[in-house]
């Protein structure tokens, strides 16, 4: 686990060798999905870095005095990531976003508040195209004719992370990162929380405040309860 000024360097480093990769940031869902699904083990075992975006992750880490040096989030590393390799002139793909407008969008603030970056594409496929594999195969086709440098893929968790397991054999020399609702908000759709909450572990409670149907149940029946067992386990340690 490493700091997300570290991940840029990474990357670019990593590019200018001709070395692709794949980004992956666990929150307290997925390290709890880890340890009940193949699936998402293998996701983390893939994985070329890994970052912690959960504070509860980087409490737990501190109170088992082996402590992560930062909370990394996709949403963050949507910014930093465009931002270096704007510097380097190279390229991204947006895919993800819930209309192809906002998918648009994105990849065109991305490309005004990081001068120097080229965007080779944006797609926004309709919700579910994943289960029907000619739609799959279309979506992926567009991605490897843009040829880009950085995939921001933000079609949900784990439907994203299967997406980048197949253009990973066709892009090898290129860089994804499994953003979910990043998409969203870099187009303005939606808003993070308070830069306070984030740092006091309390984006979650926001999230939940705005989309309460869809995560009342994954939020308040399966990952508090596991976060709790989790700081206990690394107190205990």
């Amino acid at each position: 686990m490493i700091t997300e000024r570290r991940v840029v360097t990474v990357v670019r480093q990593a590019l200018a060798r001709g070395h692709g990769g794949r980004i992956l940031t666990p929150n307290v869902d997925i390290v709890r999905q880890a340890r009940l699904d193949p699936e998402v083990r293998s996701f983390l075992d893939d994985a070329t870095l890994v970052v912690a975006d959960g504070m509860p992750l980087v409490w737990a880490s501190r109170l088992a005095n082996n402590p992560l040096p930062e909370r990394v989030t996709g949403s963050s590393l949507i910014w930093t990531l465009s931002a270096g390799l704007a510097a380097d002139a190279r390229s991204v793909f947006v895919l993800g976003g819930d209309t192809p407008e906002i998918a648009e969008r994105a990849a065109d603030r991305l490309a005004e508040r990081c001068p120097g970056l080229r965007v080779a594409g944006h797609l926004s496929p309709p919700f579910g195209f994943d289960a029907d594999p000619a739609a799959t195969d279309a979506a992926a086709a567009t991605v490897v004719k843009a040829n880009p440098d950085l995939v921001f893929v933000g079609i949900g968790f784990p439907r994203q992370e299967r997406l980048i397991g197949r253009l990973r054999a066709e892009l090898p020399d290129t860089w994804f990162l499994g953003c979910g609702m990043a998409v969203n908000f870099v187009a303005g759709l939606q808003h993070r929380a308070p830069v306070w909450m984030q740092r006091a572990g309390l984006e979650w409670a926001h999230r939940l405040k705005t989309e309460p149907r869809r995560l009342a149940r994954r939020y308040l029946r399966h990952d508090a309860p596991y976060a709790l067992r989790l700081l206990a386990t690394a107190t205990r340690r």
